[in-house]
């Protein structure tokens, strides 16, 4: 087998790797942030880990593709009252319309084909 080349990997440690803002495509800018190595994938596309700060909410939105991620830390409650918690690992439907609220911040290991798009 022959060796990894340097430009072949990337590791980052979530604990002291630096979060990159998410900014929607509009423009707006929640608090939220993104680690991701793929960089051949829009920000927030494929596989990342995604923070939310204490007391954000998300906007409403409709998924493009199926999401999966796993709470990795601190708690999700989501808009039809289901609060999901370290541990729990959830899988939404492509076309799937929610929004999630965090009371003490929360981060999440998640895969999503696509962004999604605002619903209000």
């Amino acid at each position: 087998m022959k060796p990894i080349e340097p430009h072949d990997r990337r590791v980052a440690n979530i604990n002291e790797a630096d979060f990159t803002p998410f900014v929607y495509p509009d423009g707006m800018s929640l608090g939220d942030s993104i680690l991701q190595l793929d960089d051949s994938q829009e920000l927030g596309e494929g596989f990342h880990v995604y923070r939310m700060p204490a007391g954000m909410k998300t906007r409403g939105h409709r998924h493009n593709g199926h999401e999966q991620f796993l709470i990795l830390q601190g708690e999700l409650h989501e808009s039809d009252g289901t609060v999901f918690r370290a541990g729990d690992m959830v899988f939404y439907r492509d076309g799937t319309e929610h929004n999630s609220f965090t009371p003490d911040g929360c981060l999440l290991a998640v895969h999503i084909v696509h962004q999604e798009t605002p619903v209000e």
